[in-house]
C-alpha cells in the first residue's frame, strides 16, 4: 500500500531496477485484496463459503471469493490511539473498544447476505500469535497453528489476560515476541470484537496469506 499511496514511488522502483536489475510490478488493492483471500484459505476449504480477515497495523480487511471490506482498525493504529499505559487503563480499553465496534458495525449489513455458515480464517500476525499462544507452542509451528479452531470465547478470554498483563509480562506467555507484545491486545480485540458483532463463533488461522495468493497465479 506503500508502493501504490507514496508520491515517488515510480522514481523508488526505477532506481532499484537500475541498480540491482530487479523489476517490480505494484499490484493494485483490489488484487492485493484477492491474492490475500485466495493464498489464506487452508487446503479443502470451499472460497464461496468461507471469509479471511486480515488484521494489520492499520487497517482490517475482510474479504470473500467476491468482495472485500476495509475498517481503519489496525493493532498499531488503534494502541497508539487508545492504549498508552502499561498495564493499560481501563478507561482506556473501554474507548479502544467502543471506536472499534463503532466501525464493525457498518459491515453487519454485508455479513447478512454472507452464508449464516460461512467459516472464518484469520491470517496474519495477530492471529497467528493468538494460535501459537492459545496452544502452548515453545517455538512457531505452521503446521499446527494452521490447524487450529479458536472460538470466540478463547479470543475473548486471551483479550481479557492481556489486558491485566504488561508489555514485559506478556512476553513471558509462549510465542509472544517483544515486537508484538505492545500491539497484540488491540489486535486480539479487534478480532474478538469482529467475531462478536459479524456473528462468528470460531475462527480457523492460517499462517498463509498474500504470498500464496501471488505464487499461486504465477505457476
Amino acid at each position: 500500500s506503500q508502493a501504490r499511496d507514496s508520491q515517488n514511488g515510480e522514481a523508488f522502483f526505477n532506481r532499484v531496477t537500475q541498480e540491482t536489475g530487479l523489476r517490480f510490478q505494484v499490484i493494485s488493492g483490489a488484487n492485493e485484496a484477492r491474492f490475500t483471500f485466495m493464498g489464506g484459505l487452508l487446503p479443502e476449504m470451499d472460497p464461496r463459503a468461507s471469509v479471511v480477515i486480515d488484521i494489520g497495523g492499520g487497517s482490517t480487511e475482510l474479504m470473500t471469493a467476491l468482495s472485500a471490506q476495509s475498517v481503519d482498525i489496525g493493532c498499531v493504529r488503534y494502541t497508539e490511539r487508545f492504549l498508552k499505559h502499561d498495564p493499560i487503563q481501563d478507561q482506556e480499553f473501554w474507548a479502544c473498544q467502543e471506536s472499534i465496534d463503532s466501525e464493525l458495525i457498518s459491515l453487519q449489513s454485508w455479513r447478512k447476505i454472507l452464508p449464516a455458515s460461512a467459516q472464518l480464517v484469520a491470517v496474519a500476525g495477530t492471529a497467528t500469535t493468538l494460535a501459537a499462544w492459545h496452544l502452548g507452542l515453545e517455538k512457531f509451528d505452521a503446521a499446527q497453528i494452521d490447524s487450529v479452531l479458536i472460538t470466540r470465547g478463547d479470543v475473548h478470554r486471551m483479550v481479557e489476560e492481556l489486558k491485566w498483563r504488561t508489555v514485559a509480562e506478556r512476553c513471558q506467555l509462549p510465542c509472544i515476541e517483544p515486537g508484538r507484545a505492545d500491539v497484540l491486545l488491540a489486535g486480539a480485540l479487534i478480532l474478538w470484537r469482529a467475531m462478536e458483532l459479524l456473528e462468528f463463533s470460531a475462527c480457523h488461522v492460517s499462517t498463509r496469506g498474500l504470498r500464496y495468493g501471488v505464487l499461486s497465479q504465477v505457476f
